[in-house]
């Protein structure tokens, strides 16, 4: 089977932003961390000087009504910043309204103590494997 690259999905905040990847053969949706969001363009030239990743994924927060919610005011800069920094790694955005909701309840159906379901960091993580896992389905279909 041919190496491809990795794809990274991004579940960007205000202040955390939980990062998964793909393994090599894009097969398998992982958390890889959390980072401080004003890290996040350093741990991400860090990483993609390490590993081979062919597609960045950022999740476009909607509000239910289809409008883009608040928080793209801080994502759109973001990406540009990214695309400018990463010219040969398209970045793409995937819908991510329900992802916090999907990552509580497996974190609750996971049998997570109260406590690690309040730790923002792991729900931002698992948020940003939700958004991944999503983007591999659906490019199965």
């Amino acid at each position: 089977m041919p190496v491809m690259g990795r794809i990274l999905a991004i579940d960007y905040g205000r202040k955390r932003t939980g990062i998964a990847v793909t393994d090599t053969l894009q097969l398998i949706a992982n958390g890889l961390t959390t980072v401080p969001t004003a890290e996040l363009m350093s741990f991400l030239t860090d990483y993609v000087s390490r590993e081979p990743v062919e597609r960045i994924l950022v999740g476009m927060p909607k509000q239910m009504n289809n409008e883009a919610s608040e928080n793209m005011k801080r994502i759109e800069p973001f990406v540009r910043t990214l695309r400018k920094a990463m010219p040969n790694i398209p970045v793409e955005y995937v819908d991510e309204r329900f992802t916090s909701v999907l990552a509580h309840r497996a974190m609750l159906e996971g049998g997570l103590k109260k406590k690690a379901r309040q730790d923002k960091a792991l729900v931002d993580e698992i948020s940003a494997t939700i958004i991944l896992q999503d983007y591999l389905e659906s490019k199965r279909l």
